[in-house]
């Protein structure tokens, strides 16, 4: 099928053919470095697979049907391997060891248990990871030998410290404490002495420990400490000096040495994408990066010998493919082609990353797609998106979902709302105790920007989000009935109250910083429940498509149950559709299929067509 308007023909794709690209994951390689492990969901959910670095043969190695699998790495010197589930979606992730001839043993087998894979120790002999199981709310930290599978606990979280570091002669540890989503702090804990240092200002920054030198003497940090932006830090443990070594005009997200400390990886959030840089560690010489035909880089993955890099390359119009690389002959090979080769990447298109100006003035940005097709002569339909949160970030890169969409013939408006991440700290903290409110009003100025575009028919633009952007979303056509003519609610948050007072146990360790930036169920009901969806379903007049997963652990299926009959109580076109193998968020193909494919003929219907109009009263 093509659509065709003033311009060259389009040819438009399927929800299937969109579905058969791949999303790829991992590249931890083996002992021999010939091969790597990774995971992907060609089979609809996500297995682990071995690759032959020399053939590109991709080998199955789990076959599960029911809950993805996430490679964690191969077990040093065998072929065994460790990966990561959880079941239907409840987040309560598990750490599983498989044995090269198949057998496989969950290591940590606690009926509520949340595990995390924390990191190999210097030797490889054994690995860290984190658990909830001594106390649900807080994650200890224990070290698991290969010899014999048993778990050592090294460290014991009875006040909210989190370990985010750990030295390679495990003598010291680098704590946090998050106080405010603003405000972090740091300390350093001597574990033969028991002596426990705070590291941090008394200032409003966040902390964020990455990696020790190979010789214990020093380990590097991320602050925001004196700046707006995120940048690294150099600690001394001797002499207690603290050395910037690193900063951007951008928030730097991630630092890391190589296994034997000859490379440096710096990862920075360059206004809505991502900038990998690498380094010499001893000099802080830049190396350069291979030379890629296509995409840019999203991250890298370096051998423990050094030798050899798995580098994740990704575009607008394809998602992330792995590429291997070898540093001395500097031969890079492709491995994987995750894009359906039914889909003319041509037909997809590029992110723009542009600017508004919201009610205030405040210059708000957002990333846009706009139809191939769409023209002054054919106006196209259009979505303001929202991303989840609150505090998160929509950034360019490819996006199954909008390119679907945008593929028929909407156009999308991603919009970084104030307290949105990646722009500074300042930006990040305005919508703190006013959700729902400016940072809502900036999606309505973004909504206003789309009207203005001679490409977009303006009576023909909605909301769509997920999380916090459901929330969002339901907020826009409750207090803009006008604005938005149709809401899309991925598992949105209808009722405030309810949402923080039921947070999964193992958040406890920033409860307050998040009553602090939302608001304490317990001293501020008053605006939790005025701005809370739920209880104003009498205000929704606008055609509401609502999506859910059973299993969600964090936005309740109660929440959309709720908000659906209130909202049909008024006579209003609603929509539902729940998933009762899914948790906060869709990992099966199948349900992410149908989620789409139910969100398009809703758009088709209510939006794009003639039906109703933003207030929700016919047009016919």
């Amino acid at each position: 099928m093509f659509i065709s308007y003033s311009q060259t023909a389009v040819k438009q794709y399927t929800i299937e053919q969109f579905y058969k690209t791949v999303a790829f994951g991992g590249g931890d390689f083996n002992n021999q470095e010939n091969k790597i492990l990774v995971h992907d969901n060609s089979t609809g959910i996500f297995n682990v697979y071995e690759i032959d670095l020399a053939t590109k043969e991709k080998k199955s190695l789990t076959q599960s049907e029911k809950e993805s699998y996430y490679e964690i790495g191969y077990v040093p010197g065998t072929n065994d391997f460790l990966y990561s589930a959880d079941k239907g979606g409840n987040e309560n992730s598990h750490i599983y060891l498989q044995k090269a001839a198949g057998s496989v043993t969950d290591l940590t087998p606690g009926e509520k248990e949340k595990a995390g894979f924390f990191g190999w120790n210097r030797p490889r002999t054994a690995f860290y990871y984190t658990s909830n199981l001594r106390d649900p709310k807080f994650f200890d930290v224990y070290k698991m030998n290969t010899s014999d599978w048993k778990p050592t606990l090294i460290y014991q979280n009875e006040k909210g410290l989190d370990v985010a570091s750990i030295s390679p002669d495990e003598n010291w540890l680098v704590l946090t404490k998050t106080i405010t989503t603003d405000k972090g702090e740091m300390y350093l804990l001597n574990r033969k002495t028991n002596e426990i240092k705070k590291l941090s200002a008394e200032v409003e920054a966040t902390y964020s420990p990455q990696s020790f030198e190979l010789d214990n003497s020093a380990f590097y940090y991320i602050t925001t400490e004196g700046s707006e932006f995120a940048y690294v830090v150099k600690y001394d443990l001797a002499t207690g000096k603290q050395q910037k070594i690193f900063a951007d005009k951008w928030d730097v997200m991630y630092m890391y040495t190589s296994n034997n400390g000859k490379y440096r990886v710096i990862g920075v959030n360059e206004d809505g994408r991502n900038k990998i840089l690498l380094f010499d560690h001893k000099t802080g010489k830049p190396l350069s990066f291979p030379k890629l035909t296509e995409g840019y880089v999203q991250g890298v993955s370096i051998s423990p010998t050094e030798k050899n890099m798995v580098v994740y390359v990704m575009s607008d119009r394809s998602p992330v493919n792995l590429y291997s690389y070898n540093f001395a002959s500097q031969k890079l090979e492709k491995l994987t082609n995750s894009l359906n080769p039914e889909i003319d990447a041509n037909d997809l298109v590029d992110a723009q990353v542009v600017r508004f100006k919201s009610f205030d003035g405040l210059q708000i940005p957002a990333i846009f797609y706009k139809p191939k097709n769409a023209s002054a002569g054919s106006k196209v339909p259009a979505l303001v998106w929202v991303h989840g949160g609150p505090g998160g970030q929509s950034t360019a890169g490819y996006s199954q979902s909008i390119q679907y969409f945008v593929n028929h013939g909407y156009a999308i408006l991603a919009v970084n709302n104030r307290g949105s991440s990646g722009y500074g700290k300042s930006y990040y903290k305005m919508d703190n105790r006013n959700h729902g409110d400016k940072d809502l009003k900036d999606c309505v100025w973004g909504k206003k920007w789309l009207a203005q575009q001679s490409f977009i028919e303006p009576t023909k633009i909605g909301i769509y989000g997920g999380s916090y952007g459901g929330f969002m979303s339901l907020s826009g056509i409750i207090q803009y009935p006008n604005e938005f003519k149709v809401g899309v609610d991925l598992f949105g948050v209808t009722n405030w109250l309810r949402t923080l007072k039921s947070i999964p146990a193992y958040w406890e360790s920033f409860r307050q910083a998040l009553y602090e930036e939302l608001g304490d169920p317990a001293t501020d009901s008053v605006r939790l429940r005025s701005i809370s969806p739920l209880f104003n379903t009498d205000k929704i007049k606008t055609p509401l498509l609502v999506l859910q997963g059973s299993n969600d652990p964090r936005v309740l299926q109660a929440e959309s149950d709720e908000i659906v009959a209130g909202a049909k109580k008024n006579g209003t076109p609603v929509e539902y559709v729940l998933f009762p193998d899914e948790g906060h968020g869709f990992r099966k193909k199948e349900n992410q299929m149908k989620a789409a494919r139910v969100t398009l003929e809703f758009l088709d219907k209510y939006l794009s067509g003639p039906g109703y109009a933003a207030d929700g009263k016919k047009s016919f």
